[in-house]
């Protein structure tokens, strides 16, 4: 737009001619200040009782909303476990064996081992297929709502199989 009304301005086109009224409807009036423009928007939304958006209130919760955002958490989630550990492994002193039998001489109970395991399994398992679910979406296959759904349980059910198999490894 700006490049149009600049290419415009050169010609010596007025923007005042009725056929280039047109151009000009969203356009704020040149008189007017961004302050007074905030103001207007929200003295509009006051008066018409708007929330203020994006508002969590007015959003109702779906499976795959809750996966968009769980697939994001675990991404970040993974990726600063694994720069936590690869910094570790280059600052503290000693051996991986070392470590290991210090994490052995905890004696932590096998219920907590498992649970341990579970809780590093099911983010790398939920990534993992949710990251093969959308490759297929990139392929533009899966878009339709039913779809959506049930894939989207697929990969629930399968990250908590995996999970739970790994658990007992």
């Amino acid at each position: 737009m700006a490049l149009l009304l600049r290419t415009m301005a050169r010609q010596g086109v007025s923007l005042s001619r009725p056929q280039y009224a047109v151009l000009c409807r969203q356009v704020a009036p040149m008189g007017t200040t961004a302050k007074e423009e905030m103001n207007k928007f929200w003295a509009k939304n006051t008066r018409l009782s708007r929330p203020m958006s994006p508002h969590v209130t007015i959003y109702k919760w779906s499976v795959p909303m809750v996966m968009s955002i769980t697939h994001r958490g675990t991404g970040v989630g993974l990726s600063g476990a694994i720069s936590a550990f690869a910094l570790a492994a280059l600052v503290l002193p000693g051996s991986y064996p070392h470590y290991l039998d210090l994490i052995h001489s905890l004696a932590v109970g096998p219920c907590l081992i498992a649970l341990a395991k579970f809780g590093l399994a099911f983010p790398v398992s939920y990534h993992t297929y949710n990251g093969i679910r959308h490759l297929f979406w990139d392929l533009g296959k899966g878009f339709k709502i039913p779809e959506v759904y049930r894939t989207g349980y697929t990969v629930i059910a399968l990250s908590l199989l995996t999970s739970a198999a790994l658990m007992f490894v």
